[in-house]
């Protein structure tokens, strides 16, 4: 029944044990809760036969590197994409620096930063491949272009498809 504890749990620490198997889950782990009572170590318990509840993974490993994108990291930037930029997003594509028309922030390679559309509507969130300082200098400019701008050839996307997250559909 809703509300009540499973045979052989307290009830006292049972939702904090079920939020912490929500988040697990959504993060592509496994989880299993046992009993721990009695002096013996829940994997003790589990290999004696005692009872547990084993939680699975709602979703694959990317599924939730995508939700830790989208809901859990602070964002360091934004940058605010022209309209082809946004469209091709929302087809699943990467942002390549062409479609950048300004960089707000200060950010590091790596860094989480949020897209926004020229309207100021949040289309999405991703991982940058390049600092703030070098997405302001490629900015506009296409992706074969970045090498002689920069003095080094790094990725071709600023944010590759795998790091990007859309919030923002139409």
């Amino acid at each position: 029944m809703a509300g009540e504890a499973a045979p052989g749990y307290s009830s006292g620490g049972m939702v904090t044990k079920l939020a912490a198997a929500r988040i697990a889950m959504n993060a592509g782990c496994h989880m299993l809760i046992a009993e721990g009572k009695g002096g013996r170590s829940p994997l003790a318990a589990i290999e004696s036969g005692s009872r547990a509840t084993l939680f699975l993974p709602c979703g694959e490993p990317h599924s939730a590197r995508k939700g830790w994108i989208a809901g859990a990291v602070n964002p360091s930037g934004a940058l605010t994409v022209d309209d082809g930029a946004a469209g091709a997003l929302r087809r699943g594509k990467s942002l390549l620096p062409a479609g950048i028309v300004a960089v707000e922030g200060v950010f590091e390679r790596g860094d989480a930063v949020i897209i926004r559309t020229r309207a100021g509507i949040e289309a999405g969130r991703g991982l940058s491949a390049y600092s703030s300082d070098d997405v302001r200098r490629i900015a506009g400019y296409k992706s074969g272009e970045i090498a002689g701008i920069l003095g080094y050839r790094g990725r071709d996307e600023i944010i590759h498809r795998d790091d990007l997250v859309v919030t923002e559909r139409q």
